[in-house]
């Protein structure tokens, strides 16, 4: 029996264009120069304790003349984040139905905050939320998986999980959860009526 659904947050429930490509839109950064900062921005600012996102970017910025200050370049990047509809309804009827619902993100600190402040569907639909910088587990580490299973009592046969990543997909399943690939809400609502949780 299913008794959680976890999932990953952004991709799911959250979406925006990539970031990659607004750079290279607004400020002629290629993909190539854009990806690797990300990559190594990300790799740290998801950690507990980590410096600010803004003065991980700073040295980045400089070499490529983007004027931001740290307020803008969070408005820049999470104002165009926007919460996806269809996903948050299907996460309130799973509630409704006594499943309950966690959402396992390897996020930092200010977009969190951000997500408080302007998404309250996260706390309606979610038991908790396990981000990184807060459990210091970054998927795929499976220690952020056993986290979940080991705080609320539950055996990985009983959940679900969804993400949008394969390698975190391949984790979960080597713990024993029954993970899929996130590809969108109407294959969402085939695995969930395979399960009877339609």
């Amino acid at each position: 029996m299913i008794k959680a659904v976890i999932f990953d947050l952004n991709g799911v429930f959250v979406s925006s264009r990539y970031l990659s490509d607004r750079f290279k839109e607004d400020f002629n950064v290629s993909n190539e120069e854009f990806l690797p900062a990300l990559k190594e921005v990300m790799g740290k600012v998801r950690l507990p304790d980590a410096p600010g996102v803004f003065e991980l970017w700073q040295p980045y910025f400089d070499k490529w003349k983007v004027d931001l200050s740290p307020e803008q370049f969070a408005d820049y990047w999470f104002k165009a984040e926007h919460e996806v509809p269809e996903m948050t309804a299907i996460a309130r009827q799973l509630k409704e139905q006594g499943t309950k619902l966690f959402i396992l993100s390897n996020n930092f600190v200010e977009r969190t905050n951000y997500y408080e402040e302007n998404f309250p569907f996260l706390v309606d639909i979610t038991d908790k939320c396990y981000f990184s910088w807060q459990t210091g587990f970054v998927k795929p580490d499976e220690r952020a998986y056993q986290l979940i299973l080991d705080e609320n009592d539950l055996k990985p046969e009983e959940c679900l999980y969804f993400d949008d990543s394969d390698r975190n997909v391949e984790i979960a399943r080597a713990l024993g959860l029954q993970a899929f690939k996130f590809e969108g809400a109407e294959k969402l609502k085939e695995v969930l009526k395979k399960f009877e949780l339609d």
